[in-house]
């Protein structure tokens, strides 16, 4: 009976895609005034195996001078996490709360590093609610599976 005993175990974490765009360098880089940023944040889950799955959380940060880009950065931190013998009613939850959860640490380091390594100050990505952001996506889409979700 062992093999039916739920298991959720991480497999690996890491860095599945990261890129950097300064379209307006060197000219921006003169400019005084303070840029404004916009962030966004997706959640999405895609089976891997048979009870494996990937969760991938993305940031986009993008930062401006007026209508001029300064900096574009995009980056997808991953995890592959198995999740076996649980009851269908907490997939949803599982990989739209819990996942995330544990791979947005590393994005947060990882799009902080990458800015900071551009030669700009690093921008710290805010604690996210995964739970609120899932049930607003839920309430929104009606549907049990995670998809990708934007804040």
């Amino acid at each position: 009976m062992a093999d039916q005993d739920p298991t959720f175990q991480i497999q690996r974490i890491y860095l599945k895609e990261a890129s950097l765009e300064q379209p307006n360098s060197p000219s921006i880089l003169l400019e005084q005034e303070q840029p404004s940023v916009d962030i966004q944040l997706g959640v999405e889950a895609n089976p891997a195996a048979d009870g494996v799955y990937e969760i991938c959380v993305t940031a986009t940060v993008t930062t401006k001078i007026k209508d001029k880009t300064v900096f574009l950065v995009e980056a997808k931190q991953a995890g592959i996490f198995e999740i076996r013998n649980l009851p269908q009613e907490q997939m949803g939850p599982i990989m739209g709360i819990a996942c995330p959860q544990i791979v947005y640490p590393y994005l947060r380091g990882n799009v902080a590093d990458l800015i900071q390594r551009a030669g700009f100050p690093p921008v710290h990505l805010a604690e996210i609610n995964f739970q609120a952001m899932y049930e607003q996506q839920q309430a929104q889409a009606g549907e049990d599976a995670p998809r990708i979700v934007t804040q």
